[in-house]
């Protein structure tokens, strides 16, 4: 629900009450610093999360240099031992 022009004035009212003119000034200041910071540490968490995410990315390649992921190496894998385990029993049968 947006505040209208008058309830924004009423709240400024109360605060004026409630803290008075002369420190005013001083909660608009620690009020800006402390948007600033949370913005700041905003923007630095974003970045590390794109560092980790990419280097969770080049970790994925294989160090084989072909460039397949390990669950690509793994599939590889599987395929390739029951080619074997299908060669074994065929000698089994004979």
């Amino acid at each position: 629900m947006p505040m209208g022009g008058l309830e924004l004035l009423i709240v400024l009212a109360i605060i004026l009450l409630f803290f008075g003119y002369r420190r005013l000034p001083e909660l608009g200041r620690s009020l800006g610093k402390t948007k600033q910071e949370f913005r700041k540490a905003a923007v630095e968490d974003s970045d590390k999360e794109d560092e980790l995410r990419e280097g969770e990315e080049k970790e994925e390649l294989s160090s084989s240099g072909r460039g397949e992921t390990r669950a690509e190496e793994g599939r590889a894998r599987a395929e390739h031992e029951e080619e074997g385990n299908t060669d074994q029993r065929a000698e089994q049968r004979r």
